[in-house]
């Protein structure tokens, strides 16, 4: 029996064991809501199946009644590969179930055309069930490819990325034909969430969103432990919003976040302000520190700029805390206090209590998203 044919209750021990174990049999109890009975009767098949086992007893022992035994997600007992897809090269992570990391790798992209993404992927793969090989007797049970722009995770197809120039490729197909081994694709941003929910700054929180600076700025949002997809695979594209700006966004409107905000946008106003049509990204932010004030100027605007998207965020959905990482993040200091400042002023209420964390994550992070994005369809298909 697989994952996926379990009652909801097992799903729910499952998820909790995942992110909370090793527990005892009382511990999920209290974390799920479930009676002990209950958990009794779901935490039995899904010993017998070995997708979860037991530890033995805590360090600490119960004074009196039944000594307690831990149980925990036995993390060999399925393996998935997570590839994030940039425009120059590919990042690959071989995960147990716990996502725990066994292989690590990158391969560069001679050209975006979809057939020599494709095959660079599968090559990918094999080098990484080739470096684990304690993960090749059980193989992989499924890969998560993730990518930036707008993705269609029920048909698999990647409707549009505008860093690729892709339009309505099916992607998933093709990268299960090319590696014989079934694939799911989801947003790179709506993947990393789910990293983050499971073992990062959203654990234990009733609801996150997590927002990402970069070659584009994106947003997933977690609410009551479930990342939004949207209907149709569209969510959380605060680089879009509009903030008044007269500058052309990728997307072909003007006056998006992302078109001040983004690190290309940053430097292309740089480039003006400096009047030196060379000038790359890192050398604005060697300008910026050194104080000349036309470049300080362009981050400070892109602060004002992510402060209003970070509080349309707080306004819309409330949420207990928003995660800034990205590449982008690594000038955060440049803009923060322009961000804060902009946030509070816009932030509704209360919702100006939001917590804000900086969290600078390499990319193997973000393909380590797209082994959990599988790892959870395994036990917590969408229907």
């Amino acid at each position: 029996m697989t994952l996926a044919d379990q009652p909801p209750a097992a799903a729910l021990v499952f998820q909790t064991l995942l992110v909370h174990g090793p527990l005892t049999r009382a511990e999920v109890g209290r974390r799920t809501g479930l009676s002990p009975g209950a958990v009794t009767k779901v935490a039995t098949p899904l010993l017998t199946d070995g997708w979860i086992t037991e530890l033995g007893r805590p360090a600490v022992e119960r004074a009196y009644g039944r000594p307690a035994t831990l149980i925990a997600v036995r993390a060999e007992r399925a393996h998935f590969v997570g590839v994030k897809v940039t425009g120059d090269e590919l990042i690959g992570v071989l995960a147990d179930l716990t996502a725990q990391p066994l292989a690590t790798g990158r391969v560069a992209l001679a050209s975006r055309d979809v057939g020599t993404v494709v095959l660079a992927i599968a090559r990918l793969v094999g080098e990484l069930r080739a470096e684990a090989g304690a993960a090749r007797k059980s193989g992989v049970h499924s890969i998560g490819v993730t990518i930036s722009g707008e993705v269609d995770g029920q048909t698999g197809t990647v409707q549009y990325s505008p860093f690729l120039n892709w339009r309505r490729v099916p992607l998933a197909q093709l990268v299960e034909t090319a590696t014989g081994t079934p694939t799911l694709i989801e947003n790179d941003v709506r993947a990393l969430t789910v990293a983050e929910q499971w073992f990062g700054a959203g654990v234990g929180l009733p609801s996150f969103a997590l927002v990402t600076v970069g070659a584009g700025i994106g947003c997933g949002i977690s609410i009551g432990g479930r990342v939004v997809s949207g209907a149709h695979g569209v969510s959380g594209e605060v680089g879009h919003l509009p903030v008044g700006a007269a500058r052309v966004c990728t997307c072909g409107n003007t006056g998006c976040v992302e078109a001040v905000a983004s690190t290309h946008a940053i430097t292309e106003q740089a480039r003006q302000a400096s009047g030196n049509p060379e000038l790359t990204m890192d050398e604005a932010v060697r300008f910026a520190h050194a104080g000349d004030p036309a470049v300080r100027a362009v981050f400070s605007h892109a602060g004002h700029a992510m402060g209003l998207a970070l509080a349309s965020v707080a306004n819309l959905i409330g949420p207990d805390r928003i995660i800034i990482s990205g590449e982008g993040v690594a000038s955060y200091d440049l803009y923060e206090d322009q961000i804060r400042q902009t946030f509070g002023a816009h932030a509704f209420g209360a919702a100006a209590e939001c917590d804000l964390v900086v969290r600078p994550l390499p990319f193997e992070e973000w393909a380590r998203g797209g082994a959990a994005f599988a790892a959870q369809r395994l036990f917590a298909p969408t229907k």
